[in-house]
């Protein structure tokens, strides 16, 4: 995942245009995973929708082990299938973050599968603490200036926490991944589907597998793209790997390496050379901005950089003109200063599943490299003082799949590159299929093309034999997005300017 407060428009709109049990006799006598209460479903009208669609909602306790105690509304869309011949097993969409409301993009969800959507109901639930779910929204970390000052966006994060608090459902410890599994199993019999089929981008592989881990019998056939182990925290190093494989890439590459020479020793420099006040123009605004520099910050923009091939592309030239002290292109790069997106992150939520799940796991010995030390950094000191919930052991096992799961990686994702996805393949055994990309980035369903029709015809499959058996062929290796070839000639002139007029 990325940093908490690194969620810029790229990421939201790259998993907005992705999308991140038991029987009903058995199920109700299990603590925690009593039946829906108060199902509701009627027909209405969502954004990104032409046509009437369901929206329904069910009543879930709180606190399971208090079902009697205060109750929250999980709310959810289905897009029903319009085949007279409908098949019974709908597809739920599981949105990433931890924060996405998957309501909020079931628009391009809708689109992506739209041919399974044909025969088959399309699912999306809002997680306990995103979108219209009792929601755990930090309106005080959508100020943009909070991305250029890490000390006050701490404290944004310590008002918003005073005010989630005080809400009726302000018991943060309530919102672990493990709980809200179960409301999706609630939602899953509010609907009447005996089994479901699960796709999951990012943090919704997590969130997919762990419902796996809980309710096998009522799973048929497993999506996972982007994995996120529930077994091995994220190592931020991944960030380091991957931009080290652009220094590399860069050097043996005759136009990149001509255009931009010694990229590394320049990021070095770059780094050495922080803190600096700077002046540049808000690419969105067109005002000017008054900005400290500081390593965190620019390794922070870097990281959320990254994330989609396309901006990896950008990097060389934006890292060249940062070191010459023009960080206008960085910032744009980076996205810090975009409006928020469709699908953006109640980060409330985010805090309080990922404190409760990887707090503990963050390591006391000192970062290896500077993502590490960032990101870990800030989420050690947030977690410190946000309440945490109580995460079964179990919750970080992989038990071996009874049912197919198809799992998709990316080789220069930051964030969950192709080890991830081996190693929870290996994990879940023979019925598991794991395909990556060695040059693809975070999210490989958002590339269309060969890879829907892959999910498309492996979700079809009539039975497991066929799925397992399913072509893929079709996915091929792709080239790293060339760099923007933009020679830069470094004079001494260049190499002592300022960005837009500042002075160092």
């Amino acid at each position: 995942m990325p940093h908490p407060l690194q969620w810029g428009k790229q990421e939201t709109d790259l998993f907005a245009k992705i999308f991140s049990g038991l029987v009903l006799s058995v199920a109700a006598t299990l603590p925690g995973l009593a039946l829906a209460e108060g199902a509701v479903t009627k027909a209405c009208r969502v954004p990104d929708f032409p046509q009437e669609v369901q929206c329904g909602k069910v009543q879930r306790p709180l606190d399971p082990a208090h079902p009697e105690g205060r109750k929250i509304d999980i709310n959810y869309v289905v897009v029903p299938s319009q085949d007279r011949n409908k098949l019974p097993d709908a597809i739920f969409l599981l949105a990433g973050g931890p924060g996405q409301s998957a309501i909020s993009v079931a628009g391009w969800g809708q689109f992506a599968f739209s041919r399974l959507n044909r025969r088959r109901d399309l699912v999306f639930v809002d997680q306990r603490g995103t979108g219209r779910s009792a929601p755990l929204n930090c309106t005080e970390l959508e100020n943009n200036a909070d991305m250029f000052d890490a000390e006050q966006a701490f404290q944004s994060s310590q008002k918003c926490l005073s005010r989630l608090q005080a809400l009726p459902y302000g018991d943060l410890k309530q919102f672990t991944t493990t709980i809200a599994m179960q409301d999706l199993d609630a939602v899953r019999q509010a609907q009447g589907y005996a089994k479901i089929n699960l796709v999951g981008v990012s943090y919704g592989t997590r969130a997919g597998l762990e419902y796996l881990r809980q309710f096998p019998q009522s799973v048929r056939r497993v999506i996972l793209d982007g994995v996120v182990p529930p077994d091995a925290r994220l190592p931020s190093s991944d960030a380091q790997l991957a931009l080290d494989a652009v220094f590399a890439d860069c050097v043996k590459d005759a136009r990149c390496n001509a255009a931009y020479p010694r990229l590394a020793e320049r990021w070095s420099k770059l780094l050495a050379g922080l803190p600096r006040q700077v002046t540049l123009q808000h690419p969105r605004l067109g005002s000017e901005m008054q900005i400290l520099m500081t390593r965190d910050l620019v390794v922070s923009m870097v990281h959320k950089s990254l994330y989609a091939p396309m901006n990896v592309s950008g990097l060389p030239y934006a890292l060249t003109q940062a070191e010459q002290g023009k960080y206008a292109p960085l910032v744009a790069l980076s996205g810090a200063t975009n409006l928020p997106g469709q699908g953006s992150i109640a980060y409330g939520m985010h805090f309080s599943v990922w404190c409760a799940e990887e707090y503990a796991r963050l390591p006391d010995v000192p970062a290896a490299d500077d993502f590490s030390r960032v990101m870990d950094g800030m989420y050690k000191k947030i977690c410190e003082k946000w309440p945490r919930g109580n995460v079964p052991a179990e919750f970080y096992t992989l038990p071996k799949s009874p049912v197919p799961v198809l799992l998709l990686s990316g080789g220069i994702d930051p964030v969950t590159p192709t080890p991830r996805g081996a190693h929870v393949a290996e994990a879940l055994g023979p019925l598991a299929i794991h395909l990556s990309v060695n040059n693809a980035g975070h999210g490989l369903m958002s590339q269309g093309g060969c890879l829907r029709e892959l999910a498309y015809r492996y979700l079809n499959a009539k039975d497991d034999q066929e799925a397992n058996k399913v072509d893929t062929s079709c996915v091929r290796q792709i080239p790293r997005p060339m760099a923007w070839q933009l020679p830069l000639p470094m004079t001494a002139a260049s190499a002592g300017a300022t960005g837009n007029g500042g002075k160092p």
